[in-house]
């Protein structure tokens, strides 16, 4: 995904300057191919939400809300709750961004997020019924995008993840009438698993993990993996550009264990329940 609009005689003079650069395994930022930039998590940031994070992956800025309601469930999941996430991308985070209706960037990010979320089981949506077939909770996942500076699929993933982890949302119970009562408790979601989305963009040859705007606006093809503690569990290609399978082989294993290093800046972001800094992960 690449906000910015596109100069093709410029990115092709900056693709082989940014090619000689990968070349020496060097990146215009001083990263190694295999480094992500610095991640910051906050929660609850968002105090009329259920749950909220706000996520800074570089200068990619991303917050998400996380809102419930009692619906219907879906026909073909009676016994589930249902799970809607939405993206926004606001004029504010970029010069290429205008008002008015999400663009198929925003649908894109939204659909990949979800599909991550959705595919690794995070949240037991068996647990989430309160009447089986006729009344369920039904999780909102707004993110907004206040900065863009590349790599929004995975500092959005990171942002809905750590909202939904940290929620705390009403309880309900039947009443005599069979009505839905709140008990006045607030509960957390059933979260079975952190999800990770890891991206990894290709120039030429050459595969580097976490790409800037600079990078994404002259790459060539992406990939965009969500792992569980086990394994991969969604995957969305972008760019026109292709893959080996041995690029993808190898890919795979790489990020699964990149996967574990973001997974646990995840998890101590969430035990801080405010901003903490860490260092890139580097390889």
């Amino acid at each position: 995904m690449s906000i910015s609009r596109r100069n093709f005689v410029v990115e092709r003079l900056r693709k082989e300057k940014l090619k000689e650069l990968l070349a020496k395994g060097q990146r215009l930022d001083g990263r190694g191919l295999r480094d992500y930039r610095p991640l910051s998590i906050s929660t609850s940031v968002v105090s009329k939400a259920e749950g909220s994070a706000q996520v800074y992956l570089g200068n990619t800025a991303v917050i998400a809300g996380v809102k419930t309601s009692l619906d219907r469930p879906y026909r073909d999941t009676p016994d589930r709750g249902n799970l809607i996430v939405n993206a926004e991308l606001l004029p504010l985070a970029s010069p290429y961004i205008e008002l008015g209706p999400p663009n198929e960037n925003a649908i894109e990010l939204a659909r990949v997020v979800d599909r991550g979320i959705r595919e690794s089981g995070m949240v037991d949506m068996t647990k989430m019924v309160v009447k089986p077939g006729e009344l369920v909770y039904s999780i909102f996942v707004d993110i907004n995008v206040l900065n863009i500076d590349g790599n929004l699929l995975d500092a959005a993933s990171y942002a809905a993840v750590a909202a939904l982890a940290s929620s705390r949302v009403p309880e309900y119970t039947l009443g005599d009438n069979g009505s839905p009562v709140q008990t006045g408790n607030r509960i957390p979601l059933p979260v079975t698993t952190i999800p990770v989305s890891i991206t990894a963009a290709k120039i030429g040859e050459y595969v580097l993990y976490d790409p800037t705007e600079e990078e994404e606006a002259v790459m060539d093809t992406r990939l965009t993996m969500a792992f569980t503690e086990d394994g991969i569990c969604a995957l969305q290609k972008g760019g026109s550009g292709g893959w080996a399978p041995v690029e993808v082989i190898e890919l795979v294993e790489g990020s699964f264990e990149k996967a574990k290093e973001i997974r646990e800046q995840i998890r101590r972001g969430l035990g801080v329940g405010q901003a903490e800094t860490t260092q890139g992960t580097g390889s």
